[in-house]
């Protein structure tokens, strides 16, 4: 039930802003007048339409302070604009407005100090607001308006500016993932923007292909090929060729993983100390597993037993850690339903598999009487 509201609600909301997109392409949204109750404290502003319905006023005083009014179609969920030193959300303030579920209106500053729910830090941030006229915010006639003034210690010309919204509601001062974003440089002295899209859609593209590459890779063709190798060893010598070749190839993908892996951390310096340590771990248990097949003893030789308990639980450890590092990982990424049921369907497709082999293997054990081979 909890599902279909939110989708009802991520749905109207996304009609709104649709409708109004279209309507804004005949009517700038500066024509229209601030509510009474925000423009008596908020006059003489300039006025910009900077993205979709989003409309910007703004002034600066001789006291670097800087009058922000942001209004844009509402229908539920919340509503935001950050300030960013080099575009990024991580380490950027936020103000951030929305209606309760109960009517009452909340503005408050956020620290965005991750991309995790835990790291958006309500009430802390750099913003200096000024104690003249409090942040406000409010509903008129289907748009919402986030007005408040901030202090800084210089003028202000081109400033990094992040706009969003979300389609929840947020609970407890918590906010969840964005329906949309943008990322922009605007200059306050002319009114100017050009878009920051490679700065707001690269970290985003990365993201998704260290998921993509680390599921395939570590979550879906690796325990494929261990399977092979225990279940499949009747088919002599084929399945050794598959288990090598599937297995090459996990860890190539794997690898290429962890290379998107360091190249989206050194672009968002995020704090994601465990899913970072596992990752290595995992990467050095897989370059063991690939030097252990150069150094595989022959089948007579007396340390071939060690070499067999060595690769197994070697690579046992290493899917074990795996799956719960890609668990890890769509939780610190905040990622969408589709790919939590997907990884979870192909888990519990592997785990049924294996144990429904495992039981087939042991039974054929049990009937020869003979001690179960290894690798």
């Amino acid at each position: 039930m909890g599902d279909n509201a939110s989708s009802l609600l991520f749905f109207f909301s996304v009609t709104f802003f649709a409708i109004a997109a279209v309507n804004a392409q005949g009517t700038d949204g500066c024509d229209s007048d601030l509510p009474v109750a925000i423009a008596g404290n908020y006059s003489g502003l300039n006025c910009r339409t900077v993205w979709n319905t989003f409309v910007l006023r703004y002034s600066q005083s001789k006291d670097h302070t800087l009058t922000i009014v942001l209004s844009t179609v509402y229908a539920t969920g919340w509503v935001g604009m950050g300030f960013s030193k080099d575009g990024m959300m991580v380490g950027s303030s936020a103000m951030v407005g929305w209606m309760g579920k109960t009517g009452v209106p909340h503005i408050k500053q956020f620290s965005l100090q991750g991309q995790t729910r835990s790291q958006v830090v309500v009430n802390e941030g750099n913003l200096l607001l000024s104690s003249d006229s409090e942040p406000t915010v409010m509903v008129d006639q289907a748009k919402i308006y986030l007005a408040f003034k901030a202090k800084f210690p210089e003028r202000v010309t081109r400033q990094q500016i992040l706009f969003a919204f979300g389609a929840s509601i947020p609970v407890d001062n918590k906010l969840k993932i964005h329906e949309d974003k943008i990322s922009m440089a605007f200059d306050f002295s002319t009114g100017s923007t050009s878009s920051s899209s490679s700065a707001s859609t690269y970290p985003y593209n990365l993201k998704r292909s260290h998921g993509a590459l680390a599921i395939f890779g570590w979550g879906v063709l690796a325990p494929i090929g261990s399977i092979i190798a225990r279940y499949c060893r009747r088919w002599d010598p084929l399945w050794f060729y598959l288990h090598v070749g599937i297995q090459f190839v996990a860890f190539i993908i794997g690898l290429a993983a962890v290379v998107a892996g360091v190249a989206l951390y050194n672009k968002l310096h995020v704090n994601v100390a465990a899913h970072r340590g596992l990752g290595i771990f995992i990467l050095v248990l897989g370059i063991l597993q690939v030097l252990s097949f150069f150094l595989r003893p022959d089948q007579d030789s007396k340390y071939r037993k060690y070499w067999n308990w060595y690769h197994q639980w070697v690579g046992r450890l290493t899917l074990f850690f795996a799956a719960v590092n890609i668990v890890l990982g769509i939780n610190l990424a905040g990622a969408g339903m589709p790919w939590r049921v997907g990884y979870g369907f192909t888990l519990s497709v592997l785990l049924i598999t294996t144990i429904v082999l495992e039981i087939l293997l042991w039974t054929r054990w049990s009937r020869k009487t003979v001690d179960p081979p290894t690798f």
